[in-house]
C-alpha cells in the first residue's frame, strides 16, 4: 500500500471513530498507536512514548494552567460585572452603545481568559438580559455576543494559539503578538458594523434614556477605575514579557498571581470561587494535555511515513495547483469541519498534515496560525452545527429561538470573512508586531 493510501486510511479511520462519539484524544491516539504497531511492529510503541516525553519536556506547557486559572479567577469573582457596568455608563448615550460596549467587554474578557466559552458565558448571563431589557433587537444582540466571544481564541493570551504553538513548534510569544492587531481590527470592524447599523435604524439599538445617563461624574470615575483592573492585570503580565524581563512561563505566573491578589483585595476570593477555579483549571488542562499527546503521536507517524511530502507533490507537481489555491482549500476544509468539531479537535486532526504542508509551500507558520484561528472563529458560528450556536441556545432566554440565533450571525460572519481575506492579502497585519518586537 502506498504512503498516500496509508495516510488516507488513517484519516478515514479517525473520522469514523469521531463520528461514533469517541473522545477526540482517544480516537486520534488509538489510530496513531495502531498504525505505528502495524507499520513498524513492536518498535512502533516507541512513538507514543517519545511523544509523551516530548510533551513533558516542553517547558512553556506550564503557561496553560496558569492562564486558565487566571481567567476563571477573574470570571468567577465577578470582576467582569464591573467591566460591563463601566461600559454601560460610558457608552449608553450612543445608539447601539451597549452593544458596542459588549464588544469591548468581550475583548477584555479575551485578554483575561483566552477561551471563547468564558466570553460566551459572561456575555449571555450579564450583557444579554440587559440588552434585551433596554429594547435592543434580539437577533442583533445575539449575534453581537456570539461574534464578540469568538475573539477569545485570537486575542492574547489565547489558549488556542498556545496549543497551535505546541503542535507547530512555533514560539508562543510571537503567535500572541501576531494575534493582537488582527484581533483588534476584527473588534473594530464589529463595532463599525454595529454603529452604522444602529445609526441607520436606531430601533435596533436605542440609546439609554436621559435619566439613566445622569450618573454623577464621581460614580463614573469609580466605575472606570473598577473596569480598568483587567487592564492592570494584563499589562502587569505582558509588559515584562515583551521587554524580555521575564520568560513566558514567569509572565503567566505573574498573571495568575495578580488576578488572585486582585480578587482577594476586592473581597471576592471565597472558598467557592477558589475551588471552582482550581477544578476547572485542572479539568481543562488535563483535557488539553491528552489531546496534545495524541496529536504529537499522530504527527510522528506521519513524519515517519513521509506523507506530507507525498501530498505536497500530489497537489503542486501532479495536479499543478498554486500554493495559494491549496491554502484556500485548507481554510475551506476548516470551515466545513467547524460545523461539527470544536477548535481543538480541528487543529489536532489536521495539524499533522497541514502545518508541515504550509511550511513546504513556503508560507509563514506564525501568519498561518492567525489564519487558522480566524477560520476557526468563523467555523464556530457557521450553521448547521456551529459550536457557538448551540452554546448560545443553551444560555439564551426562551424568547430567543434557534431560528433567531441562526439568523443573527450572518452579518458578523461576513465581517469575519472580510477580515480573513484582508489578513491573507496583507500578511504584515499579523507579522509586523512580532517582527518589531523579536526582530524576526
Amino acid at each position: 500500500m502506498s504512503y498516500e493510501m496509508i495516510a488516507l486510511f488513517m484519516f478515514a479511520s479517525m473520522m469514523l471513530m469521531l463520528l461514533t462519539g469517541q473522545r477526540v484524544f482517544g480516537a486520534i491516539g488509538a489510530v496513531a498507536s495502531v498504525a505505528a504497531l502495524l507499520l513498524w511492529g513492536t518498535g512502533g510503541s516507541d512513538i507514543p512514548f517519545s511523544a509523551a516525553m516530548k510533551l513533558m519536556k516542553w517547558y512553556p506547557l506550564l503557561t496553560l494552567p496558569m492562564f486558565i486559572f487566571m481567567g476563571y479567577v477573574l470570571s468567577e469573582s465577578k470582576i467582569a460585572d464591573d467591566l460591563y457596568k463601566m461600559f454601560h455608563v460610558w457608552m449608553g448615550p450612543v445608539s447601539g452603545g451597549l452593544a458596542i460596549g459588549t464588544i469591548g467587554l468581550m475583548v477584555l474578557i479575551s485578554a483575561m481568559n483566552g477561551l471563547s466559552v468564558a466570553g460566551m458565558a459572561i456575555g449571555a448571563t450579564i450583557a444579554l438580559p440587559e440588552l434585551l431589557r433596554r429594547g435592543y433587537d434580539k437577533k442583533m444582540v445575539t449575534g453581537v455576543i456570539q461574534a464578540g466571544s469568538s475573539l477569545g481564541i485570537l486575542v492574547p493570551p489565547s489558549v488556542v494559539l498556545v496549543l497551535y504553538a505546541m503542535i507547530s513548534r512555533q514560539p508562543v510569544g510571537q503567535l500572541w503578538l501576531a494575534g493582537v492587531i488582527p484581533g483588534l481590527v476584527m473588534a473594530a470592524m464589529f463595532i463599525a458594523y454595529i454603529y452604522i447599523r444602529c445609526k441607520l435604524n436606531p430601533e435596533l439599538g436605542p440609546a439609554l434614556p436621559k435619566e439613566e445617563r445622569d450618573v454623577p461624574m464621581a460614580e463614573k470615575l469609580r466605575l472606570l477605575r473598577a473596569g480598568a483592573l483587567p487592564f492592570v492585570i494584563f499589562f502587569a503580565m505582558m509588559i515584562p514579557f515583551v521587554n524580555g524581563w521575564t520568560s513566558l512561563v514567569e509572565s503567566s505566573a505573574i498573571g495568575a498571581m495578580t488576578a488572585f491578589i486582585a480578587a482577594v483585595l476586592k473581597g471576592r476570593m471565597t472558598r467557592q470561587v477558589f475551588e471552582t477555579s482550581v477544578r476547572q483549571t485542572l479539568a481543562i488542562s488535563c483535557m488539553f494535555m491528552w489531546i496534545i499527546l495524541a496529536a504529537l503521536g499522530f504527527g510522528a507517524v506521519f513524519d515517519g511515513l513521509g506523507a506530507v511530502r507525498a501530498i505536497s507533490n500530489l497537489f503542486t507537481d501532479q495536479l499543478g495547483l498554486d500554493p495559494w489555491v491549496i491554502l484556500i482549500m485548507m481554510q475551506i476544509s476548516f470551515l466545513i469541519m467547524g460545523t461539527f468539531l470544536d477548535d481543538t479537535a480541528m487543529l489536532v486532526i489536521v495539524a499533522p498534515l497541514y502545518v508541515p504542508l504550509v511550511k513546504v509551500l513556503g508560507f509563514d507558520l506564525i501568519w498561518y496560525g492567525v489564519l487558522y484561528t480566524i477560520t476557526t472563529q468563523i467555523a464556530y458560528m457557521t450553521p448547521p452545527f456551529g459550536y457557538n450556536l448551540f452554546l448560545m441556545r443553551a444560555m439564551a432566554p426562551p424568547e430567543i429561538s434557534l431560528r433567531d440565533i441562526y439568523g443573527s450571525i450572518l452579518p458578523f460572519v461576513l465581517v469575519m470573512v472580510t477580515a480573513l481575506a484582508v489578513i491573507m492579502a496583507f500578511p504584515e497585519i499579523a507579522l509586523w508586531l512580532p517582527k518589531t518586537v523579536y526582530g524576526r
